[in-house]
Protein backbone atom coordinates (compact mmCIF):
# COMPACT_ATOMS: atom_id res chain seq x y z
CA UNK A 1 0.00 0.00 0.00
CA UNK A 2 1.23 3.51 -0.80
CA UNK A 3 2.55 5.51 2.16
CA UNK A 4 0.10 8.39 1.70
CA UNK A 5 -2.85 5.98 1.65
CA UNK A 6 -1.55 4.08 4.71
CA UNK A 7 -1.25 7.33 6.68
CA UNK A 8 -4.87 8.14 5.82
CA UNK A 9 -6.30 4.64 6.42
CA UNK A 10 -4.49 4.36 9.76
CA UNK A 11 -5.74 7.86 10.63
CA UNK A 12 -2.26 9.09 11.49
CA UNK A 13 -3.02 11.93 9.06
CA UNK A 14 -6.59 13.01 8.36
CA UNK A 15 -6.52 13.32 4.55
CA UNK A 16 -4.53 11.58 1.82
CA UNK A 17 -3.65 14.88 0.13
CA UNK A 18 -2.26 16.21 3.41
CA UNK A 19 -0.25 12.98 3.80
CA UNK A 20 1.15 13.45 0.28
CA UNK A 21 2.11 17.05 1.07
CA UNK A 22 3.83 15.94 4.29
CA UNK A 23 5.87 13.39 2.32
CA UNK A 24 6.75 15.95 -0.37
CA UNK A 25 7.77 18.40 2.35
CA UNK A 26 10.22 15.91 3.87
CA UNK A 27 8.29 15.55 7.14
CA UNK A 28 7.82 11.77 6.79
CA UNK A 29 10.55 9.15 6.95
CA UNK A 30 10.44 5.35 6.83
CA UNK A 31 13.18 3.29 8.46
CA UNK A 32 15.30 6.42 8.94
CA UNK A 33 15.10 7.63 5.31
CA UNK A 34 12.86 10.32 3.87
CA UNK A 35 10.05 8.70 1.93
CA UNK A 36 7.93 9.69 -1.03
CA UNK A 37 4.15 9.28 -0.97
CA UNK A 38 4.50 6.36 -3.39
CA UNK A 39 6.66 4.30 -0.99
CA UNK A 40 5.25 0.77 -0.58
CA UNK A 41 4.54 0.27 3.14
CA UNK A 42 5.39 -3.16 4.58
CA UNK A 43 4.82 -4.78 7.96
CA UNK A 44 7.72 -3.96 10.26
CA UNK A 45 8.46 -0.53 8.73
CA UNK A 46 9.03 2.30 11.20
CA UNK A 47 7.34 5.52 10.08
CA UNK A 48 8.30 8.86 11.63
CA UNK A 49 6.14 11.94 11.11
CA UNK A 50 7.07 15.45 12.20
CA UNK A 51 4.14 17.56 13.41
CA UNK A 52 5.82 20.90 14.13
CA UNK A 53 8.08 20.25 17.12
CA UNK A 54 6.52 16.84 17.84
CA UNK A 55 7.92 13.66 16.31
CA UNK A 56 5.57 10.67 16.08
CA UNK A 57 7.20 7.29 15.50
CA UNK A 58 5.12 4.19 14.76
CA UNK A 59 5.85 0.60 13.75
CA UNK A 60 3.58 -0.89 11.06
CA UNK A 61 1.82 -4.00 12.43
CA UNK A 62 -0.69 -4.53 9.65
CA UNK A 63 -1.65 -3.17 6.22
CA UNK A 64 -5.34 -3.08 5.27
CA UNK A 65 -7.26 -1.30 2.51
CA UNK A 66 -10.24 -0.35 4.69
CA UNK A 67 -10.64 -0.28 8.46
CA UNK A 68 -13.15 1.30 10.80
CA UNK A 69 -12.28 4.18 13.06
CA UNK A 70 -12.04 1.91 16.10
CA UNK A 71 -9.76 -0.61 14.35
CA UNK A 72 -7.31 1.95 12.89
CA UNK A 73 -4.98 2.01 15.95
CA UNK A 74 -4.46 -1.76 15.55
CA UNK A 75 -2.55 -1.09 12.30
CA UNK A 76 0.45 0.37 14.13
CA UNK A 77 2.27 0.54 17.48
CA UNK A 78 3.54 3.87 18.72
CA UNK A 79 7.26 3.90 19.48
CA UNK A 80 8.98 6.00 22.12
CA UNK A 81 10.17 9.33 20.77
CA UNK A 82 13.80 9.36 19.66
CA UNK A 83 14.24 13.15 19.45
CA UNK A 84 15.09 15.05 16.28
CA UNK A 85 16.08 12.37 13.79
CA UNK A 86 14.58 13.99 10.65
Amino acid sequence: MRLDKYLKVSRLIKRRTVAGEACAGGRVSVNGRRAKASYDVKIGDVIEIRFGERLLSVEVLSVAEHVGKNEAPALYREQSSKGNSL
